[in-house]
């Protein structure tokens, strides 16, 4: 068996990559929201490494239970995964999952002080699993499978934002807050519409937001999604570095202009390529700009 958690994890959840992922995206959240609070003095210890842990955990359990949902489908779109193939066996991973969810379960009940909201999480995380109860309404149509799985990323923010307010004695309801909650949110969904936007020539059996409302309407909606996330960002980088808000306007120009050249030629590149490297851009941006104040101070 732990041959083929080897065969799974890496080609469906590579776990170097995405134990740093969620070191990232836990203290990404928390010192944005330290930081423009006017915190300077942390204390970092290990309930920081059991948020990271279970943001990583978390991210995993969303994993498995996708590849479980889409089992049929990727048995014919998908033959190669590991899964479709039969190299992994369902029972393989779900084990391994209630591994890795139990040990994120008792590390937040030993440590950390947002047990209601780790309980939210997870509730949300299994009406995902479940289909909301309503899989026959809400798996054929894709839209309707965004409105209630893409929200999952603010229930992850929602997670992280709690344990630090509550750390730090912070009012939980500021305009930091608020944005942080949308922080990131924006990004995967971004990515989640980008990746099922295609060109006419490249369109198959898999359904695609292209598909259903063509190309261009598609991605003018994920270039109003990527101007309202960037807002998020300036207002949270504001008071921390100027520098970066200029990087950030730099970046957008630049990714707008990749939106009107595909949808002048679709045929020309892949959209999703250029929001990928747009975001890896953007969220470095937000890294540095964390790491330059809390090194030099304010710029």
């Amino acid at each position: 068996m732990l041959g083929r958690w080897r065969i799974y994890l890496k080609e469906r959840y590579p776990l170097l990559a995405r134990l740093v992922l969620g070191l990232i995206v836990f203290l990404e959240i928390h010192f944005i929201i330290l930081l423009n609070e006017g915190v300077t003095e942390f204390r970092i210890g290990v309930q920081e490494v059991v948020g990271a842990f279970t943001v990583f955990a978390f991210l995993l359990w969303l994993r498995i239970a996708d590849d479980l949902k889409d089992f049929e489908t990727d048995k014919k779109l998908f033959p190669d995964r590991p899964l479709a193939r039969g190299a992994v066996q369902k029972k393989d991973v779900m084990i391994l999952c209630t591994i890795v969810q139990a040990i994120a379960v008792i590390l937040n009940a030993v440590f950390m002080n947002n047990l209601i909201f780790f309980g939210i999480l997870y509730f949300y995380g299994y009406l995902m699993s479940k289909w909301f109860f309503q899989r026959a309404k809400i798996q054929p149509s894709l839209p309707l499978a965004l409105v209630t799985h893409n929200p999952v990323q603010m229930f992850v923010n929602l997670y992280i934002i709690s344990f630090t307010v509550i750390k730090y004695d912070l009012p939980p309801i500021t305009l930091t807050t608020v944005m942080t909650l949308w922080t990131l949110y924006f990004p995967a969904l971004i990515w989640e519409v980008s990746r099922k936007i295609k060109a006419p020539k490249d369109e198959n059996d898999y359904t695609t937001y292209s598909k259903l409302f063509g190309y261009k309407k598609s991605t003018r909606f994920v270039l109003i999604l990527t101007l309202m996330d960037i807002v998020t960002n300036i207002i949270l980088v504001f008071r921390l570095n100027k520098i970066s808000i200029a990087v950030l306007i730099c970046l957008v120009s630049w990714m707008t202009w990749k939106f009107i050249q595909f949808m002048k030629n679709p045929e020309q590149f892949k959209i999703v390529d250029k929001v990928e490297r747009y975001t890896y851009l953007q969220e470095s941006t937000m890294l540095l700009t964390i790491v330059v104040f809390l090194l030099v101070g304010r710029i």
